[in-house]
């Protein structure tokens, strides 16, 4: 036996699937494709509980942030790298009827334990418009992905147990006690191939829905605001005098070029947002693994137990994926059951009435 599981994609999915396995006493190797564009990379990385114009608590988010902070942590301390950045997250209010509308519900101790008790809105008024004021969410932050998928990436090197390549299915030998693949044999193959999933001639049945992303790297020099700004946009700060702007969302035309219109989109909410000037020094593109119904695709092949899949956790990947790869090496390993909600048993029957359609 060449490995316990051999691991397709080395992207955020792939990366905290391999550790968590590491971490669990077993050998995996880790395959990745330098040809393919990554989603991962082009990812702000952004963990925040809670989202969205009506300030949604974010699914699981009670589960997932006290995980996630132990996760990256526990990373951080035995690769001696540093990724993991909180950081309050400002949300100017946009209109009186919006700060009514969230303080209200702030009653809801659900939303409440995540924001923070005082604002100090004056110190935020020199640079962005709040003539509301605003919220600041709590618990929040950042990971800078490249330099997380880095230090994974340089560990499992240093064992032996990464290897860069085009995977090809043709080259795999399933069977029913584990695969071959180039005269190696695993227990498992987990795919954690993100948007390029529906290349993959074992699960291109899922319901995947990708959604593309562009960013801007912008550079200010008179911006001294160390939290994230969220409105229309958000405004994070990277490093001194640097920041990334983001981000557009849009379910056609789904390719790995920046485009024009994503740019003049952006630029015309940081502007409505910004007070300072700023010059745009880079622009980037990710697609973003999501599906139809909003949760991950994890579990095993309908056909094939030593097959299983990690993969669809959309725009919150830095959050879902220490969770629930947890949940998924516990359910590998015998120990429990998937949660209903991601387990990809909800879409069997698009594979069989595929395999009947054929």
């Amino acid at each position: 036996m060449t490995a316990d599981y051999l691991i397709v994609g080395q992207g955020i999915a792939g990366s905290v699937l391999a550790w968590t396995l590491h971490r669990r006493g077993k050998k995996v190797l880790l395959v990745n494709s330098p040809q393919r564009p990554s989603a991962s990379l082009a990812a702000a990385g952004i963990f925040n509980p809670l989202t969205g114009k009506k300030l949604v608590r974010t699914w699981k988010a009670d589960q997932l942030f006290p995980f996630l902070k132990t996760f990256y942590g526990e990373v951080e301390q035995e690769l001696d790298a540093h990724f993991l950045h909180f950081t309050n997250i400002y949300r100017p209010y946009r209109s009186v009827e919006e700060q009514n509308t969230y303080l209200a519900q702030t009653a809801d101790s659900s939303i409440s334990q995540y924001i923070a008790e005082t604002v100090d809105d004056h110190q935020y008024r020199p640079y962005v418009h709040n003539p509301y004021g605003g919220l600041e969410v709590t618990r929040s932050g950042w990971v800078d992905v490249p330099v997380f998928l880095n230090a994974i990436r340089a560990f499992f090197q240093q064992s032996n147990q990464y290897i860069e390549a085009d995977f090809n299915y043709n080259e795999l030998e399933i069977r029913a006690e584990g695969v071959l693949w180039r005269e190696q044999s695993f227990h498992h193959l987990i795919c954690c191939e993100g948007p390029h999933a529906n290349q993959n001639p074992l699960f291109d049945w899922l319901p995947y829905n990708p959604v593309k992303g562009q960013l801007l790297d912008v550079t200010m020099n008179n911006y001294p605001v160390t939290n994230i700004v969220n409105q229309g946009v958000f405004i994070m700060p990277v490093e001194s005098n640097r920041y990334r702007i983001g981000a557009t969302y849009t379910w056609h035309d789904i390719d790995w070029q920046t485009t024009e219109d994503g740019k003049a989109f952006l630029e015309q909410k940081l502007q409505g947002l910004l007070k300072v000037p700023y010059q745009i020094v880079g622009q980037r593109v990710g697609i973003r693994p999501a599906t139809k119904d909003r949760r991950p695709l994890i579990g095993i092949h309908p056909a094939f137990p030593a097959v299983g899949i990690f993969n669809g956790l959309g725009t919150k990947g830095v959050s879902l994926a220490p969770f629930f790869a947890g949940q998924f090496v516990d359910f590998l390993e015998g120990r429990k059951e998937l949660d209903p909600e991601v387990n990809i048993e909800r879409s069997f029957s698009l594979y069989y009435s595929g395999k009947n359609g054929e």
